[in-house]
């Protein structure tokens, strides 16, 4: 039976591209069955990804059957996994998040996770001397997933294995690192063709504080003024996301890559009191900015206090 390899839901760069390079693998340098998926759609910057590497859009799948062999990656959260991930033959885990629990498997299973930027930056040591017989395609796709997760190594998850990782891969594929992550970022940035819902779902992760549920959005952009531009409109479907999501709030940070910023949205007093308690911000109006701030994993989530 062909092994499911997929990340988490509303993919990105690394969960769409990781997907892809861990399917390779077990392909061709395995012997193994396997097919990448994907959990919705990805965003502009992996489908930037995909464009650019000649790379085939993985399937897009709402569920999975019982038994079905998966390997997971970026993400070992149940949360952002199919429904019936439980149900599933989980056969390997492959992350650099924080361990959450709740993920159960018919055997015991290899698990990897480690305290690095990107989950490529894992598959890059695991595969080894293997990666020289990847294609190009694959190779790019990894330098790709790094710089994505790295913010071009401005982000404070960044570590010198990515670093280091990232810039072997650019040598080998004779890729300007600064050229190319401007080129990335552009994609990322031009979101004219989503709705509000859409945008605020797009890159986004469930975490509760003290029983307050929130849907935490990060839109990481180039250009700023284009979704603050929106924020009107935005503030107002974050009701009808967070009841169609099942959640108390949607907290949406729009992260500036280049100035190295965060501009929360502030539409009611509970995310006045989020910026207050979590981030030591005063916001007067609708917006407060947060300077330094662009890492969810490393500085939003683990400061959220309600």
């Amino acid at each position: 039976m062909t092994t499911f390899v997929f990340g988490h839901k509303s993919p990105d760069t690394d969960s769409t591209g990781s997907a892809i390079i861990w399917s390779w693998y077990l392909n061709q340098i395995k012997g193994e069955d396997a097919a990448p998926k994907l959990l919705g759609e990805p965003n502009t910057e992996a489908a930037f990804m995909l464009k650019h590497w000649g790379l085939d859009k993985p399937e897009i799948i709402s569920d999975v059957a019982d038994d079905q062999p998966v390997v997971i990656v970026d993400t070992n959260n149940p949360a952002e996994l199919p429904a019936n991930i439980n149900g599933a033959d989980i056969r390997e885990i492959i992350d650099h998040h924080k361990l959450v629990g709740g993920l159960e498997t018919k055997g015991p299973i290899n698990i990897r996770i480690e305290p690095v930027a990107c989950t490529a930056t894992i598959m890059w040591k695991m595969i080894g001397a293997d990666l020289a017989q990847a294609p190009r395609e694959i190779k790019g796709a990894m330098l790709t997933c790094i710089l994505s997760d790295t913010l071009e190594f401005r982000s404070p998850t960044t570590t010198q294995e990515d670093k280091a990782v990232a810039y072997s891969l650019a040598e080998d594929l004779g890729v300007d690192i600064a050229e190319y992550a401007s080129e990335m970022f552009a994609a990322k940035s031009d979101v004219s063709a989503f709705s509000d819902a859409e945008l605020l779902r797009m890159d986004s992760k469930e975490y509760a504080v003290d029983g307050t549920k929130f849907r935490v959005s990060v839109l990481e952009t180039t250009a700023p003024a284009v979704v603050l531009d929106r924020k009107a409109s935005l503030m107002e479907t974050m009701t009808t996301v967070a009841s169609e999501d099942g959640v108390d709030q949607v907290l949406l940070f729009v992260v500036d890559i280049l100035k190295e910023e965060a501009t929360l949205l502030v539409p009611n007093d509970l995310v006045k009191t989020v910026a207050a308690k979590s981030f030591e911000a005063t916001a007067e109006g609708d917006t407060v900015v947060l300077p330094g701030v662009m890492s969810r994993k490393k500085q939003i989530i683990p400061n959220l206090k309600v």
